[in-house]
């Protein structure tokens, strides 16, 4: 008499590491593409998974909840099999044995490994960087934090003059407190801005009431009954003020696949799968430094935070772990709100591209256009999101343009695509 057949075992799951937009876009991905296999996914939060944008928009400024920024309702994960472990953090990665060493000490095996790790706020190594009253601004619990100290403050300094940065001057300044932004290098958004846009937005930010320090660096924070009550910067001056919005930018949390022995640069470095040099193990979002289309002036490898970015590089992941890899080959995009304006970059622009400024820059509705070789290789809109929206269509086909054609407003843009 023979026995019943004994039931497949499951197979090893994929694990994410991060809840993050990418590790989010990757799981959602793969059920679509009908990925069977166990999906767990860590996060070491609290919350599931949110949307990080409005943290230095909409959150402070009152015009988003914080119900609003969850990535996926409720039910979500339950109705699409996948395990949400929030509050569990991953301490040890060994690749050649496929497990997560986790904070508690338990192990996760692994059949496929997806690194969302995202990045951190970089540390302030100053003197009283750890009094009270200085936030960062990157996670939920961040921006809950500082939103709950602006009913008691007045006087707010920012260190940073990034999107971040400018981000919150815009808030907080709406909410009434004076603010001051310092800025080590002599322009605003120096590693994302052309100077010329870069002038734009800092007289926009002065316009609207906020005193830009540039060329500043802070020497140490001053404080009184172990709270923050000044800046101090390099040449001595000191800014009053019972707030400081940190804004110095970010680092990869690259720390477990460097452990781990696989290869980083500026984030973990993959191909344009997100596959990394370690099998079976992936890396998406702002952690990833990944192989981009052969773009002319451009590196092949880059690490862009950018929520377009992480979900793009999410979707080309699920390609490959789904067995029909795909990978993407538009153009980076990415958008800034600030007071009342809504700022859309496409492409990268570069040094030496010739710009051309399509409609009006007194009107706050305008866009600037940047050839290279002849063609549109990236694009900024201010208060056009129609015309953003198209320059990313323009720039994904490296169209052909003149200047004359580009400033024209009678003429339709949508014509370039079909002249290809």
């Amino acid at each position: 008499m023979s026995g019943a057949a004994a039931p497949a075992s499951r197979p090893l799951p994929l694990v994410i590491v991060g809840a993050s937009y990418a590790g989010t876009q990757l799981a959602d991905s793969l059920r679509r593409l009908g990925y069977d296999a166990p999906i767990i996914m860590l996060g070491d939060e609290a919350h599931a998974p949110y949307q990080r944008p409005p943290l230095s928009k909409g959150l402070l400024n009152g015009k988003s909840s914080v119900e609003s920024l969850a990535l996926k309702g409720p039910d979500y994960f339950r109705e699409q099999d996948i395990e949400l472990r929030l509050g569990t953090r991953a301490v040890a990665l060994d690749p050649g044995h496929r497990t997560l060493t986790l904070a508690d000490g338990s192990l996760l095996p692994y059949g496929e490994l997806a690194l969302a790790t995202g990045a951190r706020c970089r540390p302030l190594p100053l003197p009283g960087a750890n009094l009270a009253g200085i936030y960062p601004l990157r996670t939920l619990d961040d921006a809950l934090a500082l939103d709950a100290a602006l009913s008691q403050a007045h006087r707010a300094c920012i260190i940073g003059g990034g999107f971040i940065g400018l981000e919150a001057a815009a808030a907080l300044t709406g909410r009434g407190l004076a603010v001051t932004l310092v800025e080590t290098h002599p322009q605003l958004l120096s590693r994302s801005l052309p100077t010329p846009m870069a002038r734009y937005l800092e007289q926009k930010q002065r316009d609207n009431g906020v005193d830009i320090r540039l060329g500043q660096g802070v020497r140490q924070l001053r404080g009184a009954g172990g709270r923050v009550t000044g800046v101090e910067l390099n040449d001595g001056t000191v800014l009053a003020c019972d707030l400081v919005v940190l804004g110095n930018g970010v680092q990869p949390n690259d720390e477990l696949a460097r452990q781990a022995g696989i290869a980083c640069d500026n984030g973990i470095l993959t191909d344009a799968f997100g596959r990394t040099d370690a099998p079976h193990v992936y890396a998406i979002g702002d952690v990833a430094n990944t192989l981009q289309p052969d773009r002319p002036g451009l590196p092949r490898h880059l690490r862009l935070e950018s929520i377009q970015a992480a979900n793009d590089g999410a979707r080309a992941a699920a390609s490959a772990l789904a067995g029909n890899p795909e990978p993407y080959t538009g153009a980076p995009w990415f958008w800034s709100d600030q007071f009342a304006l809504k700022l859309q970059m496409a492409g990268l622009a570069l040094p030496g591209d010739e710009t051309v400024i399509r409609g009006d820059r007194e009107s706050d509705r305008f866009s600037v256009f940047y050839l290279r070789h002849g063609r549109i290789a990236a694009a900024h809109s201010v208060n056009r999101p129609g015309e953003h929206m198209l320059s990313r269509k323009l720039i994904g086909a490296a169209v052909a343009a003149t200047p004359a054609l580009l400033r024209d407003e009678t003429f339709d843009l949508k014509q370039l695509l079909a002249s290809g």
